[in-house]
């Protein structure tokens, strides 16, 4: 007999498996499921209705905004040219609550993408533990010691994408927070600025009133006057009286506005209205409407943080779909442990070969039937997906409707200043000739009251537009981003 040996199968070394399993895990690892983010389309308007138009305009009329009147490097209230303003935006931008709430989100939402990146490694763990046993044997029982020492090592690889996606989704809705948080501080600013202008307005009522309480008074001494020399009847003292007492109420009732803006302003500023005073209009302020570009309406996705906000939203949601995806595919875990046990010998025996421990290990879990759970988280994602997109053209739009808003307010207060101007001035003749023409007797008190009060009545419409252009050319700035640019949202974890 011929005994032929073959020669014997040698297993595949532990050293070539172990590059093997690490290899394909990592070709896994490079399949993500759900979505790719694209931004969302719609239609917009190649130029705004309410642009001013490009003829050269005539007096009075609407002028075209010069580009670059709004610089993304400076403060955009600068360009009203006011120093008081300019300190308060400092301190509000500072020490308002409002801003220091959305930071603190900021931070949070931060915090969050930090969370969701830590899922792309191992957690290790170690824990030491001591026991103290009696054991039964053959040869009766026995008391022992025993000592364990191990360190744990547990890894679930991204095989489907899902912590991709989870990263992405939360990384999107920092970034959105970040854009809440320069939309508040750009809230926060427009509204000072809104109200501190309302007040230097209501600064200046006071001062007509107090021009005008001043001449009424003077035309009751001059009535007085003409009634002691019999050339005036008692009826035209009553009615200067009552003229001059009616512009002094008037005049109380600036107060309780002038006071309610300073508040707020004190509000806006992170202080009590009992710590804040603001003196009034000095004589050299003047007020004056500056040009605002409002640029073209693709430019305003970009430059305006509620609409990027809202944008990353819907970013954030379309990778949600793919984190509901991956709950479709099994999940694989990888386990190590490597430690020491001795016992009765101590502590002394933990560094010898046969008292060291360890294990390898992997786990598949697959979910075969959840009665249609995972499929209802899947619509559920897309659904919010829909609304995230329908509420970022929502934003899209309002943003549209305010520029256009404040556009065509401006165009129409300008033209509306230029004929007030013009009354004002045909109003403040016709009382100049009516005092003339009492003083020399041949027209009636009645036709001075008349006139001087078309005068104030035309003065304060001349003021509360003033007051009116400036509001709107605020909420135009603000309505187009107010220099801010999309640009700004950066790597929120980079930021840190």
């Amino acid at each position: 007999m011929i005994a032929t040996s073959l020669p014997a199968r040698r297993a595949p070394r532990r050293s070539t498996i172990v590059p093997a399993i690490l290899s394909a895990l990592a070709l896994l690892s490079g399949c993500t499921v759900g979505p790719d983010y694209v931004r969302p389309d719609m239609a917009i308007p190649s130029a705004y209705k309410e642009s001013p138009p490009r003829d050269p305009p005539q007096a009075g009329a609407w002028k075209t905004a010069q580009p670059g009147q709004i610089d993304a490097t400076r403060n955009w209230w600068e360009i009203y040219g006011d120093s008081t303003l300019n300190d308060l935006e400092t301190q509000a931008t500072a020490a308002n609550q409002t801003i220091a709430q959305a930071a603190a989100q900021y931070r949070q939402a931060r915090a969050v993408v930090q969370q969701a990146r830590a899922a792309f490694w191992p957690q290790l763990s170690t824990g030491v533990s001591a026991d103290r046993a009696r054991s039964i044997g053959n040869g009766g029982s026995k008391l022992g010691n025993t000592y364990t020492a191990s360190l744990d090592a547990a890894w679930e690889p991204d095989l489907w994408g899902a912590v991709r996606r989870s990263v992405e989704a939360s990384d999107a809705s920092a970034q959105s927070s970040q854009a809440q948080l320069a939309a508040a501080r750009l809230s926060v600013q427009a509204t000072l600025a809104q109200d501190y202008m309302q007040l230097r307005v209501t600064d200046e009522l006071k001062a007509l009133f107090a021009r005008t309480i001043a001449a009424f008074e003077r035309s009751l001494k001059l009535t007085q006057s003409q009634y002691n020399a019999g050339v005036a009847l008692r009826s035209d003292v009553a009615l200067a009286e009552a003229q001059l007492h009616t512009a002094q109420a008037s005049a109380i009732d600036l107060d309780t506005q002038r006071n309610q803006l300073e508040h707020a302003i004190a509000i806006l500023l992170g202080r009590a209205p009992a710590d804040f005073t603001l003196p009034p209009t000095p004589e050299s302020w003047r007020a004056a409407v500056p040009a605002i570009p409002a640029g073209v309406p693709s430019q305003l996705l970009e430059r305006r943080p509620d609409i990027a906000s809202a944008e990353r939203l819907a970013a954030s949601a379309n990778a949600q779909i793919g984190v509901a995806q991956a709950a479709f595919y099994p999940d694989v875990t990888l386990s190590a442990a490597i430690g020491f046990s001795s016992g009765t010998a101590g502590l002394a025996q933990w560094f010898n070969t046969p008292s060291r421990i360890w294990s390898l290990g992997a786990a598949l879990a697959e979910t075969i039937f959840d009665g249609g759970l995972r499929s209802a988280r899947v619509d559920q994602a897309r659904a919010g997906y829909d609304a995230a997109v329908a509420q970022y053209k929502q934003t899209v739009l309002g943003g549209f409707q305010e520029v256009e808003d404040n556009l065509s307010n401006l165009r129409v207060l300008a033209d509306e200043s230029v004929a007030q101007d013009q009354a004002v001035t045909a109003s403040r003749l016709s009382e100049q000739l009516a005092l003339a023409q009492y003083r020399a007797g041949t027209t009636t008190y009645l036709t001075v009251v008349t006139a001087q009060s078309l005068t104030l009545s035309n003065e304060r419409t001349a003021a509360d537009l003033l007051g009116r252009r400036l509001l709107a050319s605020v909420a135009l700035i603000k309505a187009t981003g107010g220099g801010w640019d999309a640009a700004q949202l950066g790597d929120p974890v980079a930021a840190r």
